[in-house]
């Protein structure tokens, strides 16, 4: 007796989860568990909504909204529907909420999933499927009426115009094609990273002279400033960067082209002397077809694909890209790379 009671006091534990295997699962359950009486108060909650909600397990029993702080869930609770959704107010997040009877009778519980990603990533395909649309359909009606004119049998100079313009729009559907399939491998990690060592100046300067920009470019890069990282791969971030400044800049602007080592990083920022970007747009422009400026002409305003491609191809070199508005004004474009590819010579 005295072996067998000395077995079962070592093991309270064990003892506790035999006897409540449901209440022991709910606790380590990966989603939040509430568990209310006939009058709706919170009894108890599992580690999950305890710590989401911050709920103190001996002020329990409590009302649903001095628990969660969210009148939201209690509008659920009083609805007929047994799941539904939640936008909950002071946590800013979007949660599946489903109602089940307990194992006791008049007990309710509301399990809630939060599913704030989810609802965001469907927001972003739809849009995007949105606007691959809206880019597609320009230059196929273009080709269309081309296409027409030309069966009309036209003047031979009108022919010739016409001929060069279906050339044209079908090169602007290739540009966008082509884009979209880097875009997919760059997602799909198939892109090979080939390291090397480089002047960054020098990349800088060459960029400048390949792209011709009709503009001054202002360029404050310490001297011999050297970079391993893929080359080819930075060039097209660069460029996309120098390209980007110079369509949203007003005529004979300068472009200012910088970089730094700050801590482990180094630097590399981009500045145009444009109108400049409102904050709520600046983690969107890096976005599929996202346009700051809908009305802007697509031949001054590119596809919405070049900063997409930008920011994939910094995440590839392991580094990130931000933008933020000028002291004096227009918009700064920032690559900061992982300071352990970064030697000074």
């Amino acid at each position: 007796m005295i072996w067998d009671r000395s077995r079962n006091e070592e093991q309270p534990e064990r003892r506790i989860v035999r006897a409540d295997p449901f209440a022991a699962l709910l606790e380590h359950a990966p989603l939040m568990v509430l568990l209310l009486d006939e009058q709706g108060r919170v009894v108890s909650a599992n580690k999950s909504a305890r710590e989401f909600f911050e709920i103190e397990q001996d002020r329990l029993p409590a009302s649903l909204v001095e628990v969660t702080l969210e009148a939201s869930l209690v509008e659920v609770l009083g609805s007929s529907a047994n799941e539904s959704e939640a936008y909950l107010v002071h946590h800013r997040r979007t949660v599946l909420v489903k109602l089940e009877p307990s194992l006791r009778a008049g007990e309710t519980l509301m399990f809630l999933t939060d599913v704030t990603e989810l609802r965001r990533l469907a927001t972003v395909r739809q849009e995007f499927v949105a606007n691959l649309v809206h880019e597609l359909k320009t230059p196929i009606t273009s080709l269309r009426l081309t296409a027409e004119s030309l069966l009309s049998d036209p003047p031979p100079k009108d022919r010739h115009r016409f001929a060069e313009r279906l050339v044209k729009e079908a090169d602007l559907l290739s540009k966008i094609i082509d884009n979209l399939r880097q875009l997919g491998e760059i997602e799909a990690r198939t892109m090979a990273v080939e390291p090397s060592q480089f002047d960054l100046g020098e990349l800088v300067q060459e960029s400048v002279t390949r792209l011709g920009i009709d503009r001054p470019v202002n360029t404050d890069i310490p001297a011999s400033l050297l970079v391993t990282s893929d080359r080819p791969k930075l060039v097209q971030a660069l460029d996309n960067l120098l390209d980007n400044a110079a369509k949203f800049s007003p005529p004979g602007s300068a472009i200012d082209v910088s970089a730094l080592v700050a801590g482990d990083e180094v630097r590399l920022s981009v500045r145009d002397r444009g109108p400049g970007i409102s904050p709520e747009h600046w983690s969107r422009v890096f976005e599929r077809f996202y346009k700051v400026d809908r009305a802007r002409p697509r031949e001054a305003g590119g596809f919405g694909l070049g900063l997409a491609i930008t920011k994939h191809l910094v995440q590839v070199l392991g580094g990130r890209i931000w933008t933020e508005t000028a002291r004096d004004g227009g918009q700064v474009f920032t690559i900061a790379l992982p300071g352990q590819v970064l030697t000074n010579a």
